[in-house]
């Protein structure tokens, strides 16, 4: 159950001061539970990309944080008059299998935020969800969560690309720092969303703006009842950190429609990083995700499939098909169970993940380029 702080703050000395309302919510997920792993692991791990025997690999291990990231979070709002109010938000990332910090220890590492919000739309500042992660949320079934999540396969896994947008890859921005974005009004059910960062992956340097790594994003929505569309453009320019890496473009474009009885989705992304050496390739994906979700009783069943279609610079293709079901307890507790398998190909390096990565592997782990991987999980969430 939600708990709602109610403060009342003082606006004026005088006798007839005003009062304005503060309304804080405090909010928070803790998902626990079992994951399985099983792959084909290369005897010629020190060769990727060289067919080998593959010599099955398995891992079992207690997870947190399969479905959705632990957090805890304090949101509100204050009514400042004539329409206008301000708001914010602070959330915490936290491991509930050993208590740490997550998003590499930050104490507010998912998300924080303040600013406006009237007739004029809402303008606010912080550590930001990009627009694009929004967007793919929406339309992804998994909701990027359990061993489904879109993003096994989403982006390349290569030093470079992977590198920065807030833990995300460069392919695959989650979020950005020193952001500011605006979120227009509702037009019929279309909303227009801007956001600027200049610390893509680090680069908020004191020595001038020409060294920043820099973000600039737009996305339009749809909203009209049963039907969905958003389309979305990012684009980061470096300027310093990440190494031989000139710009990241990245186009997404999702539909969906609610039949009640199942809900579809489709989501298409080009995505392009730029090198700056001399002779050096782009490297270009092009992903494409169809997904299904069925809500029967206190059950909802979901599945979809990821192709991934890379040029050789992002290591070739890879494709991942994910089935999940969720058992609702109550309103705010639910049992889920989900399972995934990818398939590699050529130089591609892509793993059963979920919300905390821990199905990340490369050559660095011993695997050579093409392996083949699957996994189950089981779990509990709670929202309060």
């Amino acid at each position: 159950m939600q708990k709602k702080l109610i403060a009342l703050a003082v606006a004026g000395l005088a006798s007839t001061a005003a009062f304005a309302q503060t309304n804080v919510t405090i909010y928070g997920i803790i998902d626990y539970g079992y994951s399985y792993r099983f792959d084909g692991r290369s005897v010629n791990a020190a060769l990727p990309g060289t067919p080998g025997t593959d010599t099955p690999n398995s891992n079992s291990r207690l997870d947190s944080g399969q479905e959705s990231g632990n957090r805890l979070g304090f949101k509100g709002t204050e009514d400042l008059g004539n329409g206008m109010k301000a708001v914010f938000l602070a959330e915490m990332g936290f491991n509930a299998d050993t208590g740490s910090a997550a998003q590499g220890g930050l104490t507010f590492g998912r998300q924080i935020y303040a600013g406006l919000s009237g007739k004029f739309g809402t303008v606010v500042g912080g550590r930001l969800y990009t627009p694009y992660y929004t967007q793919m949320l929406k339309y992804d079934p998994f909701a990027n969560g359990t061993m489904g999540a879109y993003s096994n396969v989403w982006t390349p896994v290569s030093a470079g690309i992977t590198t920065g947008a807030a833990g995300g890859g460069l392919m695959n921005p989650i979020r950005v720092d020193n952001a500011v974005a605006y979120i227009s009004p509702s037009f019929g059910g279309f909303t227009v969303t801007g956001a600027f960062s200049n610390n893509a992956g680090g680069g908020d340097t004191l020595a001038g703006n020409s060294a920043n790594n820099t973000v600039y994003a737009i996305a339009g929505a749809y909203d009209g009842g049963a039907f969905s569309a958003g389309a979305n453009y990012h684009y980061i320019a470096i300027g310093s950190g990440l190494p031989n890496i000139d710009k990241v473009e990245n186009f997404t474009l999702g539909l969906g429609y609610d039949f009640k009885f199942m809900k579809l989705t489709g989501t298409y992304s080009w995505n392009e990083a730029d090198y700056t050496l001399v002779g050096s390739k782009a490297a270009t994906l092009n992903n494409y995700l169809l997904g299904a979700s069925a809500p029967f009783g206190k059950w909802t069943v979901k599945g979809s499939y990821i192709y991934s279609d890379g040029n050789t610079a992002a290591g070739g293709d890879a494709q991942q098909v994910a089935l999940g079901v969720d058992y609702n307890l109550s309103k705010r507790t639910n049992l889920y169970s989900a399972y995934s398998w990818i398939d590699n190909s050529d130089a591609r390096f892509n793993g059963v993940g979920d919300a905390s990565n821990t199905g990340f592997y490369g050559a660095s782990n011993g695997y050579s380029a093409g392996v083949w991987q699957q996994g189950f999980q089981v779990g509990v969430r709670h929202m309060f």
